[in-house]
């Protein structure tokens, strides 16, 4: 894995950084004006027409990047304003270096009042206000600032990560700069794919800086971007002499009254994900529109006995519920059988919601929930859920076992070893269905071998992109759950065929 796909926390980048330096026999000033190019070079390559800048700084490093930055167009004959949000003298070290570097190259330092009109007059704007040693809220002063970048909607890059951005979480500290794009240095910090922070990063751009493969051995991480080059080889392989017993027996369970949709998109995602027999047990309302819908699938219902449903399960690799289930007795009468079995199973929906009323901890289990879900599975708000993934995820996973797959913006795939984040999906994905149609997909990964976690990563990375293809055709308004499934399994095809090359 390469290091640009592994994620850390701010401090140990801002540890690892000092000590590959060290290790390397780099000064750490190179480090600054290596960061200063890096920058520059997205800004001149993504922005050519801009030619007059606005870099404003604060007291930390970044600060010091941003004045790099400056002399740096300033010698190539562009116009740079400089706001620096505290006073000179409370730079130091590095930082200070940089100031002074380029007050030697007849630079000015703009004071804050100045800022309305150096926004103003910008083509572009470099955000190096706040780092990743932001603790706490952004303060009101700092917190104007930034509204007014905002509200100017010039286009931003902000200086390894978004001012007002918490780099280990995601979370906004108070006001958050919303950049266009992002440029980071050393390693990827994990507050930066996941969360709201897809809301204020824009294109993520990296830089290791020349340092970042010795970073990477000084500080291993298990915390980690998905990306096709690791999925690709994950995906299914089948023989020439294979048949569908040996592709694995799926069972759907769900399609309460009225509800005949949900399980139907479930099943349908199962058959198109390579799963050998795909069959259901749900009400009988349900039945005649899947045996409609779904020729390929074997659909029976059930009336609520618990010792059919049980021989249902006998002979079957892994189980799906929760895909239109209800919450009522026929419901609970199901959800008490499956979870007192030793059987696979991917849980989700109503699933999980009668799994925060009867918690219990299950190894050979995956669960995918939603914030709300998570929410109600933790015993806390949305919003604290939202507040930090990373933590919501591993308390999931230590709570109730197995695999957890905390959806939302920068998904998240916890085994309680490592954390997974796929940054593929789009706001068209905000839908209902999604959910039926990814616990489909794991799950029949899951019944052709693959274990639990990885049957979690490639399902969320298939499911994100199928989703992300159909909207750079058609857009992201009117995206159906249902258009996923045909798509997914040309996403898992095309993984195949790029892996055996």
């Amino acid at each position: 894995m390469s290091i640009s796909q592994r994620l850390y926390t701010g401090e140990q980048v801002k540890l690892g950084e000092v000590q590959a330096a060290a290790k390397l026999g780099i000064e750490m000033y190179s480090l600054m004006l290596s960061a200063g190019q890096a920058v520059f070079d997205v800004l001149r390559g993504r922005y050519p027409d801009a030619n007059d800048l606005l870099i404003v700084c604060g007291s930390g490093n970044n600060g010091g990047d941003g004045f790099v930055v400056a002399k740096l167009a300033k010698a190539a004959g562009l116009k740079v304003n400089i706001v620096l949000t505290v006073e000179a003298s409370r730079l130091h070290g590095d930082a200070a270096r940089a100031k002074n570097d380029w007050l030697s190259t007849g630079g000015k330092i703009r004071p804050v009042s100045d800022l309305p009109k150096c926004v103003a007059d910008a083509d572009l704007i470099v955000d190096g206000i706040l780092g990743t040693g932001l603790s706490g809220q952004v303060r009101p002063d700092i917190g104007a600032i930034i509204d007014q970048i905002n509200r100017s909607q010039k286009p931003v890059v902000s200086i390894d990560i978004p001012s007002g951005l918490c780099s280990d979480t995601g979370d906004l500290l108070g006001q958050t700069v919303k950049a266009q794009r992002t440029v980071t240095f050393i390693a990827r910090k994990q507050g930066l794919v996941t969360g709201k922070a897809r809301a204020v990063v824009g294109e993520l751009h990296f830089s290791g800086l020349g340092v970042d493969h010795v970073f990477a051995s000084l500080y291993p991480s298990k915390v980690w971007l998905l990306s096709a080059s690791q999925v690709n080889d994950l995906v299914p392989v089948r023989s020439t002499l294979a048949h569908k017993g040996q592709h694995g027996r799926l069972l759907c369970l769900g399609g309460n009254l009225g509800y005949a949709g949900a399980i139907r998109m479930c099943a349908q995602a199962g058959v198109r994900s390579g799963a050998g027999l795909v069959s259901t047990l749900c009400h009988s309302s349900s039945s005649l529109a899947l045996q409609v819908a779904c020729p390929e699938v074997m659909v029976s219902s059930w009336d609520g006995d618990t010792e059919a449903l049980a021989q249902a399960m006998a002979d079957k690799s892994v189980i799906a519920l929760g895909p239109g289930l209800g919450q009522d007795e026929w419901a609970r009468a199901m959800f008490e059988v499956v979870t007192s079995s030793d059987t696979a199973k991917v849980l989700d929906a109503d699933g999980l919601n009668l799994l925060a009323k009867q918690p219990c901890f299950d190894a050979r289990r995956v669960i995918t929930p939603h914030p709300g879900e998570a929410a109600r599975l933790i015993g806390c708000s949305v919003e604290q859920v939202e507040r930090d993934r990373y933590q919501s995820v591993t308390l999931l996973q230590q709570r109730y076992g197995g695999v957890v797959v905390l959806k939302g913006a920068g998904t998240l795939v916890c085994n309680g070893d490592s954390i997974a984040v796929c940054t593929a999906g789009n706001p068209g994905m905000a839908s209902g269905g999604m959910g039926d149609v990814l616990t489909g997909v794991i799950a029949a990964l899951m019944a052709q071998g693959l274990s639990d976690f990885d049957a979690a990563c490639l399902g969320v990375y298939v499911h994100s992109v199928a989703a992300d293809n159909l909207v750079k055709e058609s857009g992201p308004i009117g995206l159906a759950a249902s258009d996923l499934v045909p798509e997914i399994r040309a996403v898992l095809n095309h993984l195949s065929l790029t892996n055996s090359e």
